[in-house]
């Protein structure tokens, strides 16, 4: 596996970890959440600018997407 798909798999989890504390989720549900509502696509296709925010503004990126694609979470 190289290091950048490696850097990006890590903060992909570390995504899904801060979006489930921040939205008091399990990793289960943060995950099938982020997953059904293509915010996990939207994480990994905007890598390049996501992982230079902070988690903070970075959890609030991928919660108004999945709004915006007919999630719930706000």
């Amino acid at each position: 596996m190289s290091k950048s798909l490696k850097d990006r798999l890590d903060y992909l989890i570390a995504l899904v970890s801060e979006f489930a504390a921040a939205h008091h989720l399990s990793l289960q549900q943060a995950y099938l959440y982020l997953q059904r509502y293509k915010g996990l696509d939207f994480a990994d296709e905007f890598y390049d600018v996501e992982h230079t925010l902070s988690f903070d503004q970075a959890v609030e990126d991928v919660t108004m997407y999945c709004k915006r694609m007919g999630g719930t979470i706000a």
